[in-house]
């Protein structure tokens, strides 16, 4: 199962302890939000895109949508969300628990600047129903992120 590959991911750093898990889905970002009781923007959702014959992770706040403009004119190509079996089989999660832990190789983790408003944020942890809060230092180094990159907009306030 994904959960315990992103399980044995995080002993390196000794935080296993720290992934939650649900007895509710948390697999949308409103679910997760109820799940973990904070605000919806504060969850850090993964979308997974394929550029050419690259797949990459998008990690953004819950508030947001890929601002198509923006991705092409960082990715010179229009966005591209991957199908679910796509996910399961190139990104190594199913759509629900993609998160940018313990990810197969090659894949490229990009970090929306949407995220650094928060002090907090929760991205998943490989199944539909689990979540760790990471301060944004720690998902800088947990997700193993190429760059910072701005694609999104806000949804709401």
């Amino acid at each position: 199962m994904s959960i315990e590959k992103v399980r044995d991911y995080f002993q390196k750093w000794d935080i296993a302890d720290r992934i939650q898990e649900f007895e509710m889905s948390s697999a949308t970002v409103e679910l997760a939000a109820k799940a973990v009781g904070c605000e919806p923007a504060r969850i850090a959702k993964s979308l997974a895109f394929k550029i050419n014959d690259a797949y990459i992770i998008i990690v953004t706040a819950g508030d947001t949508k890929i601002d198509n403009q923006k991705y092409k004119s960082r990715f010179h190509t229009k966005s591209k969300m991957i199908s679910p079996d796509e996910a399961e089989q190139y990104i190594g999660h199913a759509v629900g628990g993609v998160c940018p832990f313990a990810v197969n190789e090659g894949i490229t983790i990009y970090l929306d600047e949407s995220l650094k408003r928060f002090e907090t944020v929760f991205p998943a942890c490989g199944s539909i129903n689990s979540a760790i809060e990471l301060s944004i230092p720690e998902l800088e180094v947990y997700s193993g992120y190429e760059e910072w990159i701005n694609v999104c907009k806000i949804t709401s306030g």
